[in-house]
C-alpha cells in the first residue's frame, strides 16, 4: 500500500530512523505489559513501530503503516502488515489479546480505532500513554513548557479511553507506570535523571513531540539547558531528580478486559 501522506500525526519516513537504537524496550516496562495480556497465545500489536514490547513467547500480528518503522524491526520478529488501527484487516473477535504501546496519540480517527480494538479483541486490550493532566509534573516544563502544551492537544484524556473501551461490560482499569532512572525506551520521562542526553540530537530526534514545537523552540532548549548544566544551575534546582530511583510522572498503561478475564 502506498500513501500520499502519514497515516497518523507524525512523518515517520522523516523521524523514525532512529527509533530502532534510541526506543528500545525496557524490561520493567515490558514485564507490566506483560501481565496485562494474561495468558493470551496471539497478540496484535497495532501501531507496532519497531517491535517494542512484543513479547516472544506469544503470536504476534504487528500493523504498522509506516514504512521507515517496518524496515527497522529486527529479524526474530514477524514483519509488519501495512495497514491502520483504524481498519484492521482482522475478522471480529479473532485475536485472544491486543496491544498499542504509545500510538493512540497519533491515529487520526481514534475512535475508529478503539472500536476496530474492541471488534478484534476477545480478551485484554492493553494500551500504553500518557495522561494529559499530569505532563507538566517534572523540570522539562521549566525549560519548554509549549511541548507539553503540545503534547496536551494530542494525547486523549484517560476518561475518554476508559469510557471508549469500557463498551460491552468491559472493565477498565489504569494503572501507573513508574519510570526507571535508567530506561531504555528513549521517550522524554525516560531522561528525568539524564538531563544530558536532550542535548544529543539522536535523542530529541526519536520524540516525536519535537515536530510540533519548531526548530526553534528546541533550539532554545538545548541553548539553555546545556548553559545551565555548565554552569551547576540544573543541578542547584533539580538535581534531586539524578537521585531517585523511578519516577512516576504520566505514562499509564490502560486495560480493558472482558467480564469472563475478571472472574
Amino acid at each position: 500500500m502506498t500513501r500520499a501522506q502519514p497515516a497518523g500525526d507524525v512523518d515517520y519516513a522523516k523521524i523514525g530512523v532512529g527509533y530502532s537504537k534510541l526506543r528500545q524496550p525496557d524490561p520493567r516496562i515490558a514485564a507490566m505489559i506483560r501481565a496485562r495480556l494474561g495468558a493470551a497465545r496471539t497478540v496484535l500489536n497495532v501501531g507496532a513501530g519497531a517491535g517494542s514490547y512484543e513479547p516472544l513467547d506469544r503470536h504476534v500480528i504487528a500493523i504498522e503503516p509506516a514504512a521507515t518503522m517496518r524496515a527497522q524491526r529486527p529479524a526474530h520478529l514477524s514483519p509488519a502488515i501495512d495497514a491502520v488501527a483504524e481498519k484492521l484487516p482482522l475478522d471480529d473477535a479473532s485475536v485472544d489479546a491486543s496491544m498499542a504501546i504509545l500510538t493512540v496519540h497519533q491515529w487520526k480517527d481514534r475512535a475508529a480505532g478503539l472500536r476496530e480494538l474492541l471488534r478484534v479483541t476477545r480478551g485484554a486490550i492493553v494500551l500504553m500513554t500518557f495522561d494529559p493532566a499530569t505532563l507538566h509534573v517534572w523540570w522539562l516544563d521549566h525549560y519548554v513548557s509549549e511541548m507539553h502544551a503540545a503534547d496536551r492537544g494530542r494525547l486523549p484524556g484517560l476518561d475518554e479511553l476508559a469510557q471508549r473501551l469500557s463498551e460491552g461490560g468491559r472493565r477498565v482499569e489504569v494503572v501507573p507506570v513508574p519510570i526507571p532512572r535508567d530506561c531504555t525506551d528513549g521517550f522524554t520521562e525516560a531522561y528525568f535523571a539524564r538531563p544530558e542526553r536532550f542535548l544529543e540530537p539522536a535523542v530529541t530526534g526519536a520524540q516525536s513531540v519535537w515536530e510540533f514545537v519548531g526548530r526553534g523552540v528546541r533550539e532554545r532548549f538545548v541553548g539553555q539547558l546545556g548553559e545551565d548544566l555548565r554552569s551547576g544551575a540544573w543541578d542547584a534546582k533539580f538535581g534531586a531528580y539524578r537521585a531517585m530511583e523511578t519516577m512516576v510522572g504520566a505514562l499509564r498503561l490502560v486495560v480493558s478486559v472482558g467480564e469472563e478475564e475478571t472472574k
